[in-house]
């Protein structure tokens, strides 16, 4: 059974993932993809959404940070989590263009190991 059907993360993999993105700095923004990546999870960008989505205690995981590989939030409108998770990057000081979305060029977070 799949981690997503249970309901159950699978602990490593989601405690990997968390760690990523605690790692991303304020005013900055990684892809989901990337956050796979960094977690040893290449080609498992999913994974992040669902493992983002389970959160809980999500202030001690800076969720907001995490978004898709076009620069724009996939979070659905119907919850308002989409206008959350803008406001809070908003915040932060990262712009949003007139299309809705971030330029990754200069908001992305490059993390040491990849510069």
């Amino acid at each position: 059974m799949s981690e997503r059907s249970t309901g159950k993360p699978q602990k490593g993999r989601w405690e990997r993932i968390y760690a990523v993105v605690r790692r991303i700095p304020r005013g900055r923004v990684a892809t989901y993809g990337q956050v796979a990546r960094l977690a040893g999870l290449k080609g498992h960008a999913r994974q992040v959404g669902y493992a983002l989505h389970a959160l809980k205690g999500w202030k001690r995981v800076p969720w907001h940070r995490v978004v898709n590989a076009r620069g724009a939030i996939s979070l659905p409108p119907v919850s308002g989590a989409d206008v959350t998770q803008r406001l809070r990057l908003e915040r932060e000081g990262i712009k949003f263009r007139a299309n809705g979305r971030i330029d990754l060029k200069r908001f992305g977070w490059i993390p040491e190991e990849d510069q």
